[in-house]
C-alpha cells in the first residue's frame, strides 16, 4: 500500500480544493489483490486506491461516461497487418498507467 500511496503522490494525481457549496465529496476505498505465478507461488501482493463512484448520480455529478477499451476487431487487423509484413511485435505494461489520465 506505501508503495501506491508514493505513486499517487509522484504522479500528483489530485489537487487539494475546496468543496463547492451543495456538493458531496466522492468516497474511496482500498482494493486488495494477491498475484500468484503459474506454479502457484506467490508473485506480489497488489493494493489499489479506488473512487467510489456509486453514489454519485447522472446528471447531477457528472454528465458523460466511457470505458477507453480497444475493440477486439482492432486488435485482429493489427496483427494481421503485422503478420503480413513480418513486423515483430513487443508487449509493454505502464506501471500506474491509470493515473496518467484526466477525469
Amino acid at each position: 500500500m506505501q508503495h501506491e500511496i508514493k505513486a499517487l503522490i509522484k504522479n500528483q494525481t489530485w489537487d487539494v480544493v475546496n468543496l463547492p457549496i451543495g456538493k458531496k465529496p466522492i468516497g474511496n476505498k482500498w482494493v486488495y489483490k494477491t498475484k500468484f505465478e503459474s506454479d502457484g507461488s506467490l508473485d506480489r501482493l497488489r493494493a489499489r486506491l479506488v473512487a467510489k463512484g456509486n453514489s454519485q448520480q447522472e446528471g447531477v455529478d457528472f454528465q458523460d461516461t466511457f470505458a477507453l477499451v480497444i475493440k477486439m476487431t482492432t486488435v485482429r487487423t493489427f496483427l494481421a497487418i503485422a503478420s503480413m509484413r513480418n513486423w515483430h511485435i513487443h508487449q509493454l505494461d505502464v506501471n500506474n498507467a491509470f493515473l496518467h489520465g484526466d477525469l
